[in-house]
């Protein structure tokens, strides 16, 4: 409807023009210094609107071919930048579907073409990085460096992650520390870093901030804390005061954990101190039975066994066939001197596991008896399941002669 009002009123437009010229009788007088022009004013209208189409037309032209070349210039622009889109979209979807030769060459392309390069040189040296192309990659990040106004965040946790997977940790750390202001990513990267360098005292520092964000889910995190905690336990082995110090920081409930309180029963005997030891051994099996553990029950000299004997045989209707508690048994039996319960307590270890370990412990308790015979039967039956388990774990190799 609005298109006909239009032509309608075009029409009745014209109409009016040409009823208005045909009664018009007017003229238009010029005169000069000799001359005079004498024009009718439709004739002298009709020129004025024709001069002013023929300089708006002219105007126009000059305009268009003056903005010519910065039109050109503009075009240029927009077809390589269409190409960078392009080329950088390919590289993208390339990498993702693990084409990492494709996808280098066409991040370099867009990388060329000037257009998201701090993204292009990302993904080209993720590419190389991927082929194992280290040289090609180095290039890259180089590239990425020499960037005006490079975004420094994109290119530090690029580089720290790159270097963490090809192991060269330190040099991943020394990358993160000029990070400030870590989010989830970089904390994630400089814990991995740090668990490889074997840093757990910084492992151990990262944690409640890991919590807090919420980087790991509740079981992969208990099992990092587990872990971290042991080590750290570990590393204060030959320093008694720091490693009270350590042992009184761990979570109650942390305590109780057979493979923490593994590492602190250690450490302890390493600092001179079975009886702590002892103490927490007895409390992990308490809330958590370990055979490996229950073998430290029985490790330290200087202390009474006879507790110890009376709390092992209190676990013992709870795990009757516990080969490793049956072996505890008969060591603070030999250490108490009680030599016929100890050889008891081995025998029945042996009836429910043979080991090399056991036999040993036979083989001491019948030397010291003066059974010279059973001594070497135990001693020969110690020697061949040690040969055993070690060509179990060889394969049965043989180290060449030098």
């Amino acid at each position: 409807m609005r298109a006909l009002f239009w032509i309608l009123g075009l029409f009745a437009l014209a109409v009016g023009l040409v009823v208005a010229a045909r009664y018009n009788s007017g003229y238009v007088l010029i005169v000069l210094a000799q001359h005079r022009v004498e024009l009718s004013a439709n004739f002298a209208v009709a020129l004025l609107i024709s001069a002013f189409v023929a300089v708006y037309l002219l105007v126009r032209t000059m305009a268009a071919a003056l903005r010519l070349p910065t039109e050109v210039r503009e075009y240029h622009v927009a077809r390589r930048r269409e190409r960078a889109d392009a080329a950088l979209m390919e590289s993208l979807q390339a990498y993702f579907e693990g084409r990492f030769g494709k996808a280098e060459r066409a991040a370099e392309i867009a990388l060329n073409l000037g257009h998201a390069p701090a993204i292009a040189a990302v993904v080209a040296a993720r590419s190389a990085h991927e082929m194992r192309s280290f040289d090609a990659r180095d290039r890259y990040l180089a590239r990425l460096e020499n960037i005006e106004d490079p975004p420094d965040y994109l290119r530090r946790i690029t580089q720290a992650g790159l270097l963490l997977d090809e192991r060269r940790y330190l040099d991943a750390l020394a990358v993160l520390e000029k990070i400030r202001d870590k989010h989830t990513g970089a904390l994630r990267l400089e814990l991995k870093a740090h668990q490889f360098a074997r840093n757990w005292d910084r492992v151990e520092a990262l944690l409640p901030q890991l919590e807090r964000r919420n980087v790991y889910d509740p079981v992969a995190l208990a099992q990092v804390r587990r872990t971290t905690t042991a080590e750290v336990l570990r590393r204060r082995a030959g320093d008694r005061p720091r490693l009270e110090e350590a042992w009184d920081r761990v979570a109650p409930d942390l305590k109780l954990d057979s493979l923490v309180a593994r590492a602190a029963a250690e450490s302890f005997l390493q600092a001179a101190d079975p009886a702590q030891a002892h103490r927490i051994v007895s409390d992990s099996l308490d809330e958590h039975w370990d055979s490996q553990l229950v073998t430290l029950y029985s490790e330290g000299t200087g202390v009474n066994p006879l507790e110890r004997i009376q709390k092992a045989e209190a676990w013992l209707p709870a795990h009757p066939r516990d080969a490793s508690l049956l072996l505890t048994l008969g060591k603070l039996c030999s250490q108490a001197s009680l030599w016929g319960k100890a050889k008891s307590y081995f025998e029945a270890s042996l009836g429910v596991e043979s080991s090399h370990s056991t036999h040993l412990e036979l083989a001491r308790l019948a030397r010291s008896t003066g059974q010279v015979e059973d001594a070497g039967r135990h001693s020969e039956a110690a020697l061949r399941l040690a040969v055993a388990q070690l060509e179990e774990v060889t394969g049965g190799r043989r180290r060449r002669p030098l």
